[in-house]
């Protein structure tokens, strides 16, 4: 059975890129979203959660973000990991609710976002090459097996890395658009 699935890589490394996407959207342009805390993540009952499996996060202004935190106990450890997940908020605690206020951008801050940014779509990048190494393996192994000639295993490299250029223009795409966003608001 050969192990090479050409849909199986694409759909990685979409996800990939789709997962970027998302980090993205959580980087703020200086008005308040409930997305801008997804990346947080809390200790908590001894393990590490999202932060919106132990707190409601809401946005009732546009520069306001409102965290209501379920257990009370919890709301050291969520302070925490909101304050050290680099998105340059303080949160304000107010007894169950945490409330972030977003401070204007500053221009160092909007460097700040490039950067952050830079950094999720590499890491998107080194998703997609790890798809890419994936699919060679497996190409190498049907090779070995003789379950795909020489030819066939050239050819298939040469669809893979279409595929991985593609994701990779697609990442590169979608971080020039956030910077852009980033930098002229």
């Amino acid at each position: 059975m050969a192990k090479y699935d050409k849909d199986d890589l694409e759909r990685r490394m979409k996800g990939a890129v789709e997962s970027l996407k998302g980090d993205l959207a959580g980087l703020r342009t200086g008005r308040a979203s409930a997305q801008l805390l997804d990346p947080v993540t809390v200790e908590v009952y001894g393990a590490h959660m999202p932060l919106n499996q132990v707190a409601t996060v809401s946005v009732p202004e546009p520069r306001l973000i409102s965290v209501q935190v379920w257990d009370k106990s919890n709301i050291g450890p969520v302070e925490k990991a909101i304050r050290s997940a680099g998105l340059g908020l303080n949160p304000i605690n107010d007894g169950n609710t945490l409330r972030l206020p977003i401070p204007d951008l500053t221009e160092e801050r909007r460097k700040d976002l490039v950067k952050i940014a830079g950094q999720y779509a590499e890491k998107a990048k080194v998703a997609i090459r790890n798809v890419r190494r994936d699919g060679m393996e497996a190409l190498k192994t049907d090779e070995n097996k003789k379950e795909i000639s020489e030819d066939e295993r050239k050819r298939a490299e040469g669809d893979v890395q279409k595929l991985t250029d593609e994701q990779i223009k697609a990442v590169d795409d979608a971080l020039a658009h956030k910077e852009k966003e980033i930098l002229n608001k």
